[in-house]
C-alpha cells in the first residue's frame, strides 16, 4: 500500500507534465496517500554565472517557483484539491533533488514525466533515467504521447 507519492514537475513546461501530475494524483487517491509535487530550480550557487545574480535572486526565484507550482497543481487537480498537496521548490541537480526529498518524505513511490527522447536520451530523459537508476522506492514513469 502507497503512503506516500511525489511528482516532478518542470513549471517551465507545464503543459508537458499535466499529464505526469494527473496520473500522480490518480494513483494517490488509489491508495488515498499524502501526494506530495516538487520542481527543482537550478542552483547557480558559487558558479561565475552564480556572480551576476544579487543576493536576494535565489529568495524571488524560490518565491515565484511556488507561485507558479501551485498555480499549475491548481489549473489540474481543482483548487479544492491543491489545498491537500504538498508543494516543494527546492535548487540544485533535479534527479539529486528528487531522490533527497523522496528519502527525507519517506516517499513510496515517485512519479516522473520522460519526455520523447533525443539519440542522447535513447530510452528516458536524463532526470527520469537517473531517479529510476538511483531511487529506493518505486518509480512511475509517464511518457509524452
Amino acid at each position: 500500500m502507497t503512503k506516500s507519492v511525489l511528482c516532478a514537475v518542470d513549471i517551465s513546461n507545464p503543459e508537458d507534465d499535466k499529464s505526469v501530475l494527473a496520473m500522480a494524483l490518480r494513483l494517490a487517491e488509489m491508495d488515498n496517500a499524502q501526494l506530495d509535487v516538487i520542481t527543482v530550480l537550478p542552483d547557480f550557487g558559487l558558479s561565475v554565472v552564480g556572480s551576476f545574480f544579487q543576493a536576494s535572486h535565489h529568495d524571488e526565484a524560490v518565491t515565484v517557483a511556488k507561485k507558479r507550482l501551485k498555480g499549475m497543481v491548481g489549473a489540474v487537480v481543482g483548487a479544492d484539491q491543491s489545498t491537500k498537496i504538498r508543494h516543494i521548490v527546492a535548487t540544485g541537480s533535479a534527479y539529486q533533488e528528487i531522490l533527497k526529498t523522496a528519502r527525507k518524505a519517506g516517499t513510496d513511490l515517485i512519479v516522473i514525466g520522460s519526455h520523447t527522447p533525443g539519440l542522447q536520451d535513447y530510452l528516458l530523459g536524463p532526470n527520469a533515467a537517473r531517479v529510476v537508476r538511483h531511487s529506493k522506492c518505486s518509480v512511475f514513469v509517464v511518457r509524452d504521447s
